[in-house]
């Protein structure tokens, strides 16, 4: 992965109290500049992505992320079996974030490529840290279904969306996720990851159950499904997560998020 350089280095320690019980968005971390020093949780991107290069510093560097890439390549290679090229592809960026992802898929030869993402901290990070990369950059809450942003997103025509490390614990709602999904056109492709305990039978938490709804009831033609590791823990312990890659087959409708 291609990542802009930052001459700035941040120190980061780590909690020294155990913190295998908590979810990882509830991990946190001390960072310092200037004589003052912030205790910062994992999630709280807008503090992060203030700081230019502590996203990369953070989860690339010190725990050794390996989503982004893990998932653009899995759509390259799935679009090339399929006799396609990805150099005709229409991609919606959902929890764009600073623009490592569509940073990749601009490197793989995507046609276009067009981030959302809730935050504008977000948005202001990707243009600081990567100008060019997003033919358009929205910030948007996608669970508003009548912004009239979404208009403009209907305009693109995708044929695929990424939306890589946002799922799951509080970062993008499922209806944010249909809304973005509903987007796309039918037969256009879809990659994601997931936390692995997404797909467990004990799992009763709204994405676990929409994404088997996703794959069960017809929505979504499953191409791949790889367990992998996402990245290391705090304590040095793998997390792992499930790549999930597919051909949308129809919309998600109101059955879809019946009881979510």
């Amino acid at each position: 992965m291609t990542t802009r350089p930052h001459s700035k280095r941040y120190p980061i320690r780590f909690p020294a109290s155990d913190q295998t019980l908590f979810e990882q968005g509830e991990s946190s971390f001390t960072t310092g500049e200037h004589g003052h020093e912030a205790c910062i949780r994992f999630h709280d991107y807008a503090a992060i992505y203030a700081r230019p290069g502590l996203y990369e510093q953070l989860f690339y560097d010190r725990l050794k992320c390996a989503s982004p890439r893990k998932l653009v390549e899995l759509l390259d290679e799935a679009v090339s079996d399929a006799g396609e090229d990805t150099s005709r592809l229409r991609i919606l960026d959902v929890g764009a974030g600073n623009g490592m992802v569509g940073e990749l898929l601009l490197e793989h030869g995507a046609a276009r490529v067009v981030g959302v993402d809730i935050l504008a901290e977000a948005k202001a990070a990707a243009m600081r840290d990567r100008p060019g990369v997003y033919d358009a950059y929205y910030v948007l809450d996608l669970t508003r279904g009548r912004d009239p942003l979404l208009q403009e997103l209907e305009g693109w025509n995708f044929n695929a969306m990424t939306c890589v490390a946002a799922i799951g614990f509080g970062d993008i709602p499922v209806a944010a996720f249909r809304t973005a999904y509903n987007l796309v056109a039918d037969r256009g492709w879809i990659a994601f990851n997931i936390k692995e305990t997404f797909l467990d039978r004990g799992d009763t938490s709204g994405f676990s159950q929409l994404i088997q709804r996703l794959i069960h009831d017809d929505y979504l033609r499953l191409h791949h499904l790889e367990r992998y590791r996402h990245r290391l823990s705090i304590e040095g312990h793998p997390l792992h997560y499930y790549a999930v890659l597919g051909r949308k087959r129809r919309d998600l409708d109101e059955a879809a998020l019946a009881g979510l």
